[in-house]
């Protein structure tokens, strides 16, 4: 019976393992009139949430890998969004004030998500 109630902890703690690693969070600078680029690589779907901590605004758009681009955002300070991203999209946080902005993510689901800037 004990063996029973161990066997059923280690595959709930492996399984509660597991889960946390689908997970990633971060704080990303990004300079003046530059861009960071999320995900601009073969990925499956994503879940971002996004709070611009800067005093400035960051423009978010979703770029499919085959080309174009939608969705527009506005983030303005302080505000907070959450954005479903399709596989193989990426999301470009755009800074086009003359000073750094930061926004803090969140993301969820697949995290093997390339990360760059543009300049």
């Amino acid at each position: 019976m004990k063996n029973k109630y161990l066997l059923l902890f280690l595959v709930t703690f492996n399984l509660v393992s597991c889960l946390s690693f689908n997970k990633l969070g971060s704080t990303t600078y990004i300079k003046a009139n530059d861009e960071f680029i999320l995900g601009n690589n073969v990925h499956g779907k994503f879940h971002v949430s996004v709070t611009n901590i800067s005093n400035f605004e960051v423009i978010i758009w979703q770029y499919p890998n085959d080309g174009g681009k939608h969705s527009p955002m506005t983030l303005k300070p302080s505000q907070r969004a959450q954005i479903n991203v399709d596989k193989n999209t990426s999301l470009r946080f755009e800074n086009h004030s003359n000073e750094e902005v930061a926004v803090k993510l969140e993301v969820k689901g697949d995290i093997g998500l390339s990360m760059g800037y543009k300049k």
